[in-house]
């Protein structure tokens, strides 16, 4: 099958890094009735939570994003596969009717709302896989029983901190297997996960080469994916990461909608067995060595503008007025790296590098 111009099926319109539903509810309304719109239940302040369903193949896939509220380009990225999916195209055909897809775009959309990580109860969803103590979890857990899915797709988004390896190269994507165990064996399930993301990184491979990292696999029963793997049903977590200059997001979205789309591909066609656990376990394991920037000053004991020859500065994002706005703050790492990059890299000594630290309110940082 061939890929459709993916300028023509990107939804302009949903943008930015501040999602709610009420930024996706006229395109979800503009959808025809192939594509089924349900309302599953209501999170804690009683805003309806929405899933969307389309295909009547026998092949079940379940995908939910924004379980983290702050956490948004999966969400674009799941809005442009339903444009996909929209399109009148032989190949859409051939996937409607060899698979069921069933997308809740927004699961936490109090904490979308808030942009913050949790829900408005403080509580992190993605560690109520077993106690279920919030309304949102409960809503998922009701959507995968009575869904009973073949496939499930966690969609997340990482830090920009994520770097591939011990590269300079950003994780710009990264997959996880979910573990099952505490020993981190593989299930038949955890397998075929596997599988589907080594078919999804030959795919990213050729659009972002090197920009592909694997996340932590540490085991906890109380992440959604590890529960789902334990209910052996093959779990693929998505992360989405920092592509250069693209705060927004609005190019990492792409990588992962054509990742999305070629797992769809690769289960409707049945050729998982195409891939190997080995080209999944050789896609190098996530790094911490990234920060937003890097100031450089070598003449730091005379000149006194930083207080030391390398200074490190991250973005903590701030919602102001509904928008996200990028502050920034000096950074402290929790275990310093043998060797860190910058997203971007400004040195004292250049004129343009210090106007630029001057205009941007820096220096105070750093003095």
């Amino acid at each position: 099958m061939k890929d459709l111009d993916y300028n023509k099926i990107r939804v302009a319109t949903i943008s930015g890094r501040y999602i709610t539903y009420d930024h996706i509810n006229e395109f979800l309304s503009s959808l025809p009735d192939i594509f089924v719109i349900k309302i599953e239940g209501e999170s804690v302040r009683k805003e309806s939570i929405k899933s969307i369903t389309f295909g009547d193949g026998p092949k079940k896939i379940l995908m939910w994003s924004q379980m983290h509220g702050n956490e948004s380009t999966t969400t674009k990225a799941v809005v442009d596969l339903l444009s996909y999916f929209n399109q009148d195209s032989t190949d859409v055909l051939k996937l409607v009717e060899k698979c069921t897809v069933k997308i809740i775009p927004i699961l936490n959309p109090d904490g979308a709302r808030d942009y913050t990580r949790v829900n408005a109860n403080k509580i992190d969803l993605n560690r109520d896989a077993q106690n279920l103590s919030q309304p949102e979890s409960r809503i998922l857990k009701k959507v995968y029983e009575n869904f009973q899915p073949h496939f499930c797709f966690n969609l997340h988004d990482q830090r920009t901190i994520f770097n591939v390896g011990e590269t300079n190269k950003p994780a710009t994507v990264s997959f996880l297997a979910p573990a099952f165990d505490q020993e981190r064996n593989n299930s038949p399930s955890r397998k075929m996960s596997m599988k589907l993301i080594a078919a999804m990184n030959s795919k990213l491979q050729k659009e972002i080469p090197g920009q592909i990292g694997r996340y932590d696999d540490g085991f906890n029963e109380n992440c959604v994916g590890d529960a789902f793997q334990m209910k052996n049903t093959p779990t693929v977590l998505f992360e989405a990461g920092h592509y250069e200059n693209d705060y927004e997001r609005d190019i990492t979205r792409k990588f992962i909608y054509k990742a999305i789309l070629k797992g769809i591909k690769t289960i409707v066609d049945d050729s998982l067995d195409e891939f190997t656990i080995d080209q999944y376990v050789s896609i190098p394991e996530n790094g911490k060595q990234f920060v937003d920037i890097v100031v450089e000053n070598t003449d730091y004991e005379s000149n006194y503008l930083t207080k030391s020859k390398i200074s490190p500065i991250q973005f903590k994002e701030v919602l102001i007025f509904g928008k996200v706005e990028f502050k920034p703050e000096l950074h402290i790492f929790e275990k310093k790296p043998s060797e860190f990059f910058g997203h971007k890299t400004l040195n004292c000594n250049d004129a343009n590098d210090m106007l630029w630290l001057k205009e941007n309110e820096l220096l105070s940082l750093l003095s």
